[in-house]
């Protein structure tokens, strides 16, 4: 008899919908997780009078009570839906080139495409083919890969099948001309960490759809709030959980998981593993590379480490509106070139594309009264971070937070008028937090091979698991979900047992 039936090692995203999806099935479960909350990045810390929200941006899939998402319905079903209070963002994001653009798009598709239309009057007919087809696509993309229409074929969804792998930007060249109009269209592939010429039309098409037709939302108390109530669905399913606890090794015996070593010692028998730490930590530092099948480790080579972030939490002494701030999420760039952008994010040079959130916006209680915070991010690789010296790093730092400032400054001029509270984190911030090579946010690089459609979840280890962002796709939506379908697939092994 097994001490636990499932060990779930990580309480980020993926770890909490995993284990409190197998908790509430009746499934004796056990969670580890190395920090002392919850979270992972869904997570928030706090500097003065500030509770600094760590990463979420914009939370996508919810969709409405009568037009919900998968999100949604993930939620309801683990029980947490009354826990959490939800906001929906009316508007997707601004988007500033300055002196070149300045537009605002709304959580609409049709006034999505009258305000394109409005700033571009020449390209109207490229903007509404634009997003024929890009809804066209995402109708098929529903029924092939989530609706499962067993009849699916290149015949029935033409679209799907022509385009879903195709890179983002040869389609855009057929429909959108301006360049300034393709950034207010594709600022998204941020979100994914790759440029439209390297991200396929699948993600790209997915993320401008799911956030038009399933709205925008924020979370009262922020990300931290879902993680507790996650967690607290968890423990009252009759699940285990230890923080400060972390997952030191994976015992393998005849080719399948046999049981979990923390890091004080303690061996912990299980027949499922459930890790949300990420394959490279998971197969090489607590497998073992010499227990791994030689077919999973070449799997894992081709691989490469996604992108990071360089973030600046910032806390203001004055309401938004003194900053100019009336929108939620902000892009500022300094041009149209997205791959130049991606380009300078494997330099320390500066940022040349920015997000700039501000959370009381929608939500006035979220900071103290009379204040405002506000997440400025810019993408970056880890590699030139690394070889900072770290007598230098202090300085290095608060320089390119300064760059960073200066950029967000071309929207926003007051920033630093009012700036009560500043605190950077680099890309070896998240790797000390999140313990993820790189510090990736986004798990592998997200080329067409490492998406949802080709990264399996299910390890060549029997019983090992994965989940989270290096299981096909980063952000919130996906990693929860991640998380929900290991769980259902080991409740039915299971069952059967």
């Amino acid at each position: 008899m097994s001490d636990y039936e499932v060990v779930v090692i990580g309480a980020g995203n993926g770890g909490l919908t995993a284990a409190a999806g197998l908790a509430k099935r009746g499934h004796k479960t056990l969670l580890l997780e190395r920090h002392n909350v919850p979270g992972g990045c869904a997570t928030s810390f706090v500097r003065g009078r500030f509770e600094f929200e760590v990463a979420l941006h914009q939370l996508s899939g919810m969709g409405l009570p009568e037009f919900p998402g998968p999100l949604r319905g993930l939620l309801n079903d683990l029980g947490v839906m009354d826990k959490i209070e939800f906001v929906q963002q009316k508007n997707l994001y601004r988007v500033v080139v300055p002196g070149q653009l300045d537009i605002n798009l709304k959580a609409d598709r049709a006034a999505v495409i009258e305000s394109l239309t409005e700033r571009f009057p020449a390209e109207k007919e490229g903007i509404q083919k634009f997003f024929d087809l890009l809804y066209a696509f995402c109708n098929e993309l529903v029924n092939v890969l989530f609706i499962h229409d067993p009849e699916a074929s290149p015949e029935k969804y033409p679209l799907f099948f022509n385009l879903a792998l195709k890179n983002s930007q040869g389609i855009l060249d057929d429909y959108l001309k301006d360049r300034l109009l393709q950034a207010a269209v594709t600022i998204y592939w941020s979100y994914a960490g790759q440029p439209p010429s390297r991200l396929s039309f699948m993600e790209l098409a997915m993320m401008i759809w799911a956030y038009i037709e399933f709205k925008p939302w924020h979370m009262k108390g922020g990300s931290q709030a879902m993680s507790n109530a996650i967690c607290d669905a968890f423990l009252r399913c009759g699940g285990d959980a230890r923080f400060n606890c972390a997952a030191r090794k994976i015992l393998v015996k005849n080719g399948r998981v046999a049981a979990v070593v923390t890091e004080d010692g303690e061996e912990i028998a299980t027949k499922f593993v459930v890790s949300n730490a990420g394959p490279i930590r998971t197969l090489i530092d607590m497998v073992g590379a010499e227990n791994c099948p030689a077919d999973e480790l070449k799997k894992l080579n081709a691989r490469t480490v996604g992108l990071s972030a360089f973030t600046l939490y910032m806390g203001f002494d004055c309401e938004p509106s003194e900053l100019g701030i009336d929108k939620a999420t902000n892009f500022i760039c300094t041009s149209t070139d997205a791959d130049y952008a991606h380009s300078k994010m494997k330099t320390l040079d500066g940022a040349e594309y920015s997000l700039l959130t501000c959370y009381d916006v929608d939500d006035p209680d979220f900071s103290p009264a009379g204040a405002c915070q506000a997440s400025l991010v810019t993408l970056q690789y880890a590699q030139p971070w690394m070889s900072v010296p770290p007598s230098k790093y202090h300085d290095t730092k608060y320089r390119f937070a300064e760059k960073l400032l200066d950029l967000a400054e071309k929207a926003f001029p007051d920033l630093r008028k009012h700036l009560e509270e500043a605190e950077p984190a680099t890309p070896l911030t998240h790797m000390r937090y999140l313990g993820h090579p790189g510090g990736s946010i986004y798990g592998s690089e997200h080329f067409t091979r490492e998406t949802s459609l080709f990264v399996d979840s299910k390890s060549a280890i029997e019983g090992l698991y994965f989940t989270g962002a290096w299981n096909g796709s980063g952000g919130f939506q996906p990693t929860l979900q991640s998380g929900a379908s290991s769980a259902r697939q080991i409740s039915r092994l299971l069952r059967k047992q």
